[in-house]
């Protein structure tokens, strides 16, 4: 598939037309011959939003690699892709919320939790990356994922 461009001569000038097209074989003819799948209209008034969300849902389909290379021109090179877990999503979104410094406000008008508990932050984003977390965090439940802290495995001491 490809996007085949046509031309026509109006008053003004040219016009150009965007279509999607798709080569079939025309074994009478003994040749190819385009077969227009979709017309995007007049270039001038091109949807560039729909483009867009055309090529993002597309590249949905590919690997991270194969979808950079395909929207690139070739000058930037893909090296690797790593997942970030959740604890680490949640906890830039608490960040970037300024969450812990309204619990700090809350804690100096004695609203807030004790001082240097972090069980709100691991509460979050437990209740953030597990079903039925929050469930678990009201029963005194421990050992989050989250970053700057070390998974606690084992039995709870009775």
């Amino acid at each position: 598939m490809y996007v085949k461009t046509t031309t026509r001569k109006v008053k003004g000038g040219e016009v150009r037309y965007l279509h999607l097209a798709h080569n079939e074989w025309d074994a009478a003819a003994r040749r190819s011959v385009p077969k227009l799948l979709y017309s995007f209209g007049r270039e001038d008034q091109l949807d560039k939003d729909a483009v867009r969300r055309l090529v993002a849902s597309l590249a949905r389909l590919l690997d991270p690699a194969d979808a950079l290379a395909a929207t690139t021109d070739g000058e930037l090179v893909f090296s690797e892709s790593r997942p970030y877990g959740g604890a680490y999503v949640l906890d830039a979104l608490w960040n970037r919320l300024g969450i812990g410094s309204i619990l700090s406000g809350l804690r100096a008008s004695g609203r807030g939790p004790p001082a240097g508990r972090r069980g709100h932050r691991a509460g979050a984003v437990r209740a953030g990356r597990q079903p039925g977390a929050r469930a678990l965090l009201e029963a005194g439940g421990s050992g989050v994922d989250e970053p700057g802290r070390a998974h606690r495995r084992g039995r709870r001491r009775q």
